[in-house]
């Protein structure tokens, strides 16, 4: 299990690469993370919901993705507050005490997907949660210690020395745990080091001595990191070249924004300007493409959105002849108003969207989740995708879709043709399908999305048999069978 000093140290992307490291020396890795906290969800093939960071390492590892390689996923709704989705499926909404306080039964079902993942499997590379030196989230704690000790797995403990106080964080984690949870720690690793790794041996050998843990190496900063899905809002803050954009794209970071890698595969394209826009600044009036992005709270989203002034930018943008874009949550703002009469998302009620669709949405607790192979009705490009949503949509624009599904139409176009929304996610990963959709736009699709991916997942992979002791991580995982 990798556990991490911290949030963002990098625990993700150091399970991913090794999941493709040893898939590469012919093992059956599979990977697993507890218990999750994202709005970025990817969908399996039996429709549960797992961490868009799981689907990432199940890829890595060749392997097809299992609602067992993540038990447990909180999708934050409010700063307080979760959707809590066990075993793939919607379990309860709960305020943050209310998951504290009934987290601790979970830790059964956590055990039987471990138990699960680990029989199909050689080796089981664990990503922890935040960091086991949270004491105050220890007692029912089914993300870090609490899971190791139930499974009785050896630990690595991850530092990131980019952020500074490496040897304090990782010696203080040392310090704040209780004898038995240090000793289950077996090694550490230091990662994003940049500049000439020898200059840290002192460091290294200062935290050995202080520990008693083995040093496992030190990770290089990986820059290729921001080509890989990011799980963390956080990831949408790289910044990318714009010198040879012909198209600039306009994204409002909604508060509870979903689903963001939606935009990935265009970051990816050498014509195409991403903008994140961020609160207190107005959308550009330059911009080609504004993309309304998923969101895990459409109501508080769209509210969000108009205390912004950005439902003014949207409009003017649509009277400049500017295009839009809206993905899930997004296409439901588009519409003319979102109903919630269940009181799903907050007080029961309806508020008008911002009425460039001919759409209404009812929102309703039958929450879809479901992969989708379909066909884009203007180009006949073949897309491959998946839903997350609750709530249905229904109006005149529907007669014109985007998609079909098995003959079924999907999502809804504009009269002018400038405005379109879908329920699907994962549309500009098809080269096809952005080459179209670019193409209409005034730019060209150069890149392929998925190859990129896998080229830099084997990088990656390179990345750390280049600094990692791996034949020490193997001992250490065989070392729970003695």
């Amino acid at each position: 299990m990798f556990q991490g000093t911290g949030s963002h140290v990098g625990k993700s992307l150091i399970v991913a690469g090794l999941c493709r490291a040893f898939a590469d020396r012919g093992l059956r890795v599979a990977p697993f993370k507890p218990q999750n906290m994202s709005n970025n969800a990817g969908v399996t093939a039996d429709g549960g919901e797992i961490g868009r960071a799981q689907m990432l390492q199940a890829r890595a590892a060749r392997v097809a993705p299992s609602i067992h390689m993540n038990p447990v996923l909180l999708k934050p709704e409010t700063d307080t507050g979760a959707q809590i989705v066990v075993h793939g499926k919607r379990w309860a909404t709960l305020s943050a005490r209310g998951y504290t306080d009934q987290k601790a039964e979970l830790l059964p079902r956590v055990l039987e997907s471990f138990e699960t993942i680990a029989a199909t499997a050689d080796l089981v590379l664990i990503e922890g949660a935040g960091s086991p030196a949270e004491t105050n989230l220890r007692a029912g704690d089914i993300a870090n210690m609490g899971f190791a000790e139930a499974a009785d797995v050896p630990v690595a403990l991850i530092g990131d020395i980019d952020r500074g106080g490496v040897i304090a964080a990782l010696v203080g984690t040392h310090a704040v745990l209780e004898p038995p949870e240090r000793s289950r720690i077996k090694a550490f690793l230091i990662n994003k080091f940049q500049g000439d790794p020898s200059l840290f041996d002192e460091g290294l050998a200062e935290i050995a001595k202080r520990t008693g843990w083995a040093a496992l190496g030190i990770v290089p900063y990986f820059a290729a990191a921001s080509r890989l899905p990011a799980e963390d809002v956080l990831g949408l803050a790289v910044k990318q070249d714009a010198a040879r954009a012909r198209l600039r794209v306009a994204v409002p970071r909604i508060p509870r924004i979903a689903n963001f890698d939606d935009l990935d595969p265009l970051r990816d394209e050498p014509e195409v300007e991403v903008l994140i826009v961020e609160p207190g600044q107005p959308i550009p009036g330059d911009c080609d493409l504004i993309v309304l992005p998923g969101s895990k709270s459409t109501i508080a989203d769209l509210q969000a959105l108009r205390r912004e002034g950005w439902d003014i930018d949207i409009a003017a943008h649509h009277r400049r002849n500017g295009a839009i874009l809206g993905l899930c949550g997004g296409y439901q703002m588009l519409g003319r108003s979102v109903a919630d009469p269940e009181g799903i998302e907050g007080p029961a009620g309806t508020v008008p969207g911002l009425g460039l669709l001919a759409v209404d949405t009812t929102l309703d607790a039958d929450k879809a989740t479901s992969r989708v192979s379909a066909i884009h009705v203007e180009s006949g490009a073949h897309v491959t995708g998946y839903e997350i949503h609750l709530g249905q949509s229904e109006g005149e624009d529907r007669a014109r879709p985007v998609l079909t599904i098995d003959g079924r139409p999907e999502g809804a176009i504009s009269a002018d043709g400038r405005v379109i929304g879908t329920y699907v996610h994962g549309l500009f990963a098809g080269d096809a399908f952005r080459r179209a959709f670019l193409a209409k736009l005034g730019a060209r699709a150069t890149a392929s999305y998925e190859a990129g991916v896998d080229a830099t997942l084997d990088g990656l992979a390179d990345h750390l048999q280049a600094h990692i002791d791996l034949d020490a991580i193997l001992a250490i995982a065989q070392s729970r069978r003695g």
